[in-house]
């Protein structure tokens, strides 16, 4: 290897080697004052300046940088200060990788974790940007190792003032990011560059807030008046669809994102293929929902059960109209209160428990017994028309 004073007019002197057999090649030349400061030199005419030194056993080689982009003099002088971080036994590129990754922002660990959590669906992902963009939008750039125990707590309680679910639901987003660059953001020996979650001072001091689950629904009695209010929106399919909701007890998303490839007429079925327990959801259709879906399919121009009536692709959740009919009949609901609804008056008619969990398409954990039933949708065609015959027998009561 040729050694030689890399001063400027020599390095600038260099010819480039010649390709061999039309493969790339390259040479080295060793300074003959600096040891471990040399120069790289490639058949495309590239000429780099790098250090290499054994560090702790192995052999380390760092780039400094390209000729003309700096100095031989600049690089002899961070040739020399990288030397002096080798012969201490410290791996520059590793500090340097360690000192990046230590000041990895909020941001950057929110995005490769939701990278990473291919199984999380679009409704979920969209629920944690909220928590995070918007509750902590000022923590965004914040490097993760910066955020203490300390903040923690006063943004907690801040947040809490205004809404102590939101609250909790923020930080417990951000308590996944935290365990999620725990494993992943670690050294060359496998050690974590983050130690410990901050989160877990709301845990040891018993400072999470305590949130009721929310127990609203429509009563019997308000049943009629409701509907009766929604027959007064004018966008039918908003309407078709809170009644769909109602008489179906499925969850809002699912609904929306029904398709006609999903329902048969003929065998008065319909499925769910996305679910919120990753399981395809079979129902069949009580009378009312036939009638619903053949008038809806009878002059359906999309494929979507339920399209968006301003643009290309599903209906978004109907705010404006969950407003108007609050408006008009004074009973205030949220789109959930509809499915709690639907299996409060599932259960007041002794349904029982398999067909009601069917019905919903929760799992039954723990249950030996209920992992050897095979589901079957026509089993659940009785208990859904009789839900379906209660819900019409109040709505056209006098």
């Amino acid at each position: 290897m040729p050694t030689l004073r890399l001063t400027n007019l020599k390095v600038g002197a260099i010819v480039s080697p010649k390709p061999e057999n039309g493969k790339a090649t390259q040479v080295f030349y060793r300074d003959d004052q600096l040891q471990g400061f040399g120069l790289r030199v490639t058949s495309q005419g590239a000429k780099s300046y790098f250090v290499e030194k054994r560090v702790l056993g192995k052999n380390k080689r760092i780039t400094i940088g390209k000729h003309g982009q700096i100095t031989p003099v600049q690089a002899r002088k961070e040739a020399q200060r990288l030397l002096g971080e080798m012969t201490m036994g410290k791996d520059p590129l590793l500090e340097k990788r360690k000192a990046a990754l230590k000041g990895t922002t909020l941001s950057k660990a929110f995005a490769d974790y939701l990278s990473a959590r291919k199984d999380l669906k679009s409704n979920t992902v969209h629920d944690y940007k909220v928590s995070i963009e918007k509750s902590l939008a000022d923590w965004l750039d914040v490097p993760l190792t910066a955020i203490d125990k300390d903040m923690i707590e006063r943004r907690h309680s801040q947040l809490g003032k205004r809404s102590p679910a939101r609250a909790n639901n923020t930080m417990r987003v951000l308590r996944a990011i935290f365990n999620y660059a725990m494993d992943k953001y670690e050294d060359n020996q496998g050690a974590p560059l983050i130690a410990f979650n901050p989160i877990d001072r709301l845990s040891k001091n018993r400072g999470w807030y305590k949130v009721e689950r929310r127990r609203t629904l429509l009563k019997p009695h308000e049943l009629k008046p409701w509907y009766e209010a929604t027959l007064k929106l004018n966008q039918e399919t908003t309407r078709d669809y809170l009644h769909f909701l109602l008489f179906t007890g499925l969850r809002r998303s699912e609904a929306t994102k029904l398709t006609w490839h999903d329902v048969d007429m003929t065998e008065r079925t319909f499925v769910i293929p996305d679910t919120k327990n990753k399981e395809p959801h079979h129902l069949p259709m009580s009378d009312f929902i036939w009638e619903l879906l053949n008038r809806r399919e009878a002059q359906s121009e999309s494929e979507w059960v339920f399209p968006s009536p301003l643009r290309d692709g599903p209906l978004k959740e109907p705010r404006t109209a969950v407003a108007k009919v609050t408006e008009h009949c004074g009973i205030a609901f949220q789109l959930h209160d509809l499915r709690r609804t639907f299996i409060t008056i599932a259960e007041s008619l002794d349904i029982p428990a398999y067909a009601l969990k069917r019905l919903l398409n929760h799992k039954f954990s723990n249950d030996v017994t209920a992992g050897y039933i095979v589901p079957n949708t026509e089993r659940l065609r009785a208990p859904m028309q009789l839900i379906a015959d209660f819900i019409k027998g109040k709505i056209t009561n006098d």
